[in-house]
């Protein structure tokens, strides 16, 4: 039985595989059933954190972190990885509106539970990437995910090239996985609040 990431966070953390050509070459291009199943959905909420900084200036790939308290929700259920669902931002902070009405809406993203082995952290975190152009970072905002499905294991990696490869796929896999209807219906759920007219 694979170990969830709170079990994992316990004790030594063996080495993450290293990602292969051959996995690289036969990644599918939607990832999970057509429905969620256990123990998805997951519901997952808290105030934007600031992270390490890593995920646009390296990567070109913007992630808000979640607080650690948020994190048990997630990381005693499942393993470290990558997973898809919706995302939602609160468009305002301390009273003020500080995001666009579009940047507020429900937004597919993809998510990375683990400790990311190519940088070495040593702190278990959940790195959401909203999949929009924001024009403005939101440290602070309040943020809503649910989390339907699971895309692929944490992996290390040989160069940035490679990591960055996988992430563009990784969007790619979970916006056709979040495509099909039993997962659409996700953006019109109750658990999505902010700012809805």
């Amino acid at each position: 039985m694979v170990e969830t990431a709170a079990q994992l966070a316990t004790h030594e953390r063996p080495p993450a595989p290293v990602r292969t050509e051959t996995s690289r070459v036969n990644r599918p291009d939607v990832a999970g059933p057509d429905k969620p199943e256990p123990p998805f959905p997951i519901h997952l909420s808290g105030a934007v954190q600031k992270g390490f900084g890593r995920g646009g200036k390296d990567l070109g790939c913007p992630t808000a972190n979640l607080p650690d308290e948020s994190l048990p929700q997630i990381s005693t259920v499942t393993q470290t990885g990558v997973y898809y669902g919706y995302a939602q931002v609160s468009s305002t902070r301390d009273g003020q509106t500080l995001l666009s009405k579009e940047e507020a809406k429900v937004l597919p993203m993809v998510m990375s539970l683990g400790w990311n082995p190519f940088y070495k952290n040593k702190q278990l975190t959940a790195e959401i990437h909203i999949m929009h152009d924001f024009k403005t970072d939101f440290y602070g905002h309040e943020m809503k995910a649910i989390v339907l499905g699971y895309i692929r294991p944490e992996l290390d990696y040989v160069s940035r090239e490679a990591l960055i490869e996988d992430i563009e796929t990784d969007k790619r896999v979970a916006l056709n996985s979040l495509a099909r209807p039993e997962y659409e219906k996700y953006i019109e759920d109750p658990y999505f609040g902010f700012d809805r007219n």
